[in-house]
């Protein structure tokens, strides 16, 4: 989000700097692991449809401006009973919005799509514009991009604190400079809790943990074969992709195991329990994709209580901006998201319906 805040200030022609601790783009955060879904068929509000079908559109326009692929389309599946969350919620936003969409049983399914394999009280929405986007190189084509349209980016430079001014600005401290600003957006992601303590219970990072398995059958796993996905199960509930830069299936849980934590002190080592979460789905529902584990890495969700995101100003400090706790399912909106936060710092304001998002709603 931080990456695509810069760019669209700067494209815009506002003087902008840009801070981030580590690297662009770096494995620490909620970053990486090669992509990260896009679905339309919202399932966990219809409301973030409308700011779904904006960053798609942004997603291509950067991936033009940027000269190189960085959007796959694969349809998505959102799978589960005809009672779940997933399924019920994923059809009422297709049906809200419009979305071409169709619901396959479990056999129709395996039928189109012969990686899945799920039981016969399944139901799947297929809505064929959903997929994939490139985690790390969209966050370096919006750095890039952002710099060629003047914006400052420095790496390596961690933020020790900021204070206001008197005349309603701001001044941040890093541990190589300090620098003075009519306004501040914080997208700290696990660290915003650090930067703005009062945000310590509403933004909480979890241990999450990602997984590629060998397939067996490599041919049911490719892009053009297997739709990304999205699926309640009776083990919880997991998304995943088909083949691509590892060469694997890929895998996670949602809420691996509850394991919230602080991201200087979680676990970044991975252990045979945290492959049987991940196998457990694998060998009952994509059994085709059950061989040897290729790859297991960790990242962080950052929840907020409602599972919803944080993007509002900051209470009695109307120069910050905060975008966080974005609790997993963040990714897919970030283009999106960076131009709402280049509105709010530019105007106050923005054309996005961004009400669900307040800060007011745990007041």
């Amino acid at each position: 989000m931080g990456s695509a805040a810069v760019y669209h200030l700067a494209r815009r022609g506002l003087r902008v700097l840009g801070l981030e601790q580590f690297d662009i783009a770096h494995d620490l955060g909620s970053s990486h692991g090669v992509n990260r879904i896009f679905r339309l068929a919202y399932y966990e509000h219809p409301s973030y449809v409308p700011l779904m079908r904006r960053s798609l559109d942004l997603w291509l326009e950067l991936e033009r401006t940027a000269d190189e692929r960085l959007v796959y389309v694969t349809g998505s599946i959102d799978a589960g009973s005809a009672e779940s969350a997933v399924f019920s919620g994923s059809l009422e936003s297709c049906l809200i919005h419009g979305l071409e969409h169709e619901v396959l049983d479990s056999r129709q399914l395996a039928g189109r799509f012969p990686g899945y394999r799920l039981p016969e009280d399944m139901f799947g929405v297929f809505q064929p514009d959903g997929g994939f986007v490139l985690a790390e190189q969209c966050v370096v084509a919006h750095v890039k991009r952002a710099t060629h349209h003047g914006a400052e980016v420095r790496i390596g430079e961690e933020v020790k604190g900021w204070a206001p001014t008197p005349g309603g600005g701001i001044i941040v401290t890093t541990d190589r400079g300090r620098y003075e600003a009519g306004k501040l957006i914080v997208t700290a992601g696990a660290w915003l809790g650090a930067l703005l303590p009062s945000f310590a219970d509403l933004a909480v990072p979890e241990r999450q943990v990602l997984g590629w398995f060998q397939t067996l059958r490599p041919e049911r796993f490719t892009p053009d074969r297997f739709p990304v996905f999205n699926l309640a199960a009776d083990e919880g509930r997991y998304y995943g992709f088909p083949v691509f830069g590892v060469p694997g299936f890929k895998i996670g849980r949602y809420h691996h195991l509850e394991e919230a934590t602080t991201p200087d002190t979680m676990n970044r080592d991975v252990d045979h329990h945290d492959e049987h979460v991940l196998r457990a789905a694998v060998s009952r529902y994509f059994p085709d994709a059950n061989g040897p584990p290729l790859s297991l890495k960790t990242c962080m969700f950052t929840n907020s209580p409602d599972e919803h995101f944080l993007i509002d100003s900051v209470p009695g400090l109307p120069q910050i901006h905060i975008a966080g706790g974005f609790s997993g399912h963040g990714f897919k909106f970030a283009s999106g998201v960076g131009e709402v936060l280049a509105d709010l710092a530019e105007s106050g304001v923005t054309v996005h319906d961004i009400s669900m998002f307040r800060l007011s709603r745990f007041e």
